[in-house]
């Protein structure tokens, strides 16, 4: 009987020994679980931060970008054709900062750790003889919510990526369009630039022009006073090349009636110097200018003296009625410089024009200084 129980109780005791040996792989195997749920409960509530777990507002629309789409003529376009760049763009895509899962509370922290349906007592909710696992209160109602916002926050991705795919192209063909018009731009730009330096050019000699017409013009201006003051100089002659014809006529006239005077007087000179001596006629004269040459012919050797009105009522009295006296008057030429200073010959008085103060005159050879003869305009006096 002894034996029996000793034989009892080393079976005891082994079988204690075997349970602590479990027990102790068990409390080992616990911390692992627990350790291993702590981490998974940690990772959790760290990737619930990451998921949206509202959707943004799809009516939200992005301010159109509206690009010119005519095409690039010689031509200003006041209204050219527009297009949204935009069009059909899923702005709400853009929506930025929506709110995230945070269970970092103890209650959502508690509820991830509620694997069972709880009852009112702490115990499982049986389903079937098993422990209702889904439900209000459980780590799945929390896990399922993150996995529906998580597929939803992969759809809008995907949606994203189209989009980005989407602007590329569009990117892509308004970046072909900027290059396509950029060498045609430099070459517009460079024939701007030519154009541009030719204006300068053409304002530069445009200034020298209208410098040299503003010249001109004050030169056209002094030549139109010269001419104005030579149709006047020119109208003043004719009127005195008028007044001088007549003259000539009259002189001509007064000529040709005196040469055959002279050649008549020359014949009776004898007879007429008795009548002069008889008469009182005056001999000689007060030395001093008594006029000029009218007119002279240095071929007929005979000019025609105008002489002042003294010189006239010197030869013919007050009363202009005494004979006309045959004497001698010298003949000078102011500014002449010969051999006998402004002398240039003498004169005899022969013939008067009645009523006016011209006397026809003999040029004295004998006089008549070398190398000049007498001319018009030169004066006649008495020494």
């Amino acid at each position: 009987m002894n034996k029996a129980l000793h034989a009892l109780v080393y079976v005891f005791l082994a079988l204690a020994a075997a349970a602590l040996w479990f027990e102790l792989q068990l409390n080992a195997k616990r911390s692992l679980l627990t350790d291993r749920n702590r981490q998974q409960e940690n990772y959790f509530v760290s990737i619930a931060r990451t998921i949206e777990k509202v959707e943004p507002d799809k009516n939200v629309m992005a301010d159109p970008i509206n690009m010119d789409v005519s095409p690039v003529e010689a031509r200003p376009v006041d209204s050219p054709d527009m297009e949204n760049v935009l069009d059909g763009y899923n702005a709400y895509l853009e929506t930025a900062n929506l709110d995230t899962y945070n269970w970092e509370n103890a209650n959502d922290r508690g509820q991830l750790r509620k694997v069972y349906v709880m009852d009112a007592e702490g115990n499982p909710v049986m389903d079937l003889g098993q422990p209702q696992m889904t439900g209000p209160g459980t780590a799945d109602e929390l896990l399922k919510k993150l996995f529906e916002s998580a597929k939803a926050q992969q759809s809008r991705l995907n949606t994203t990526r189209a989009e980005l795919v989407s602007l590329r192209t569009k990117l892509a063909s308004v970046v072909n369009e900027v290059n396509r018009i950029k060498p045609e731009a430099r070459e517009d730009k460079i024939q701007l630039v030519a154009k541009d330096e030719k204006i300068s050019k053409l304002e530069t000699e445009k200034a020298d022009l209208e410098n040299q017409v503003i010249k001109i013009k004050g030169q056209i201006d002094e030549l139109n006073q010269e001419i104005t003051s030579l149709n006047d100089a020119v109208a003043t002659a004719k009127e005195e090349t008028e007044d001088a014809k007549e003259e000539i006529a009259k002189l001509t006239e007064e000529k040709e009636r005196l040469t055959k005077a002279l050649k008549d007087s020359i014949q009776s000179r004898g007879a007429s110097s008795s009548a002069a001596s008889s008469s009182g006629a005056v001999t000689s004269l007060s030395a001093g200018d008594k006029g000029r040459i009218s007119r002279v012919d240095n071929e007929a050797m005979f000019a025609i003296v105008k002489f002042d009105d003294d010189a006239m009522k010197e030869i013919f009295g007050e009363n202009l009625d005494r004979p006309l006296p045959i004497i001698e008057l010298a003949v000078r030429r102011p500014g002449y410089n010969g051999e006998a200073g402004e002398f240039v010959g003498r004169i005899r008085l022969r013939q008067h024009v009645r009523g006016k103060n011209y006397v026809t005159c003999d040029i004295l050879e004998a006089w008549q200084q070398e190398g000049t003869t007498i001319e018009e305009t030169d004066v006649v006096f008495a020494d």
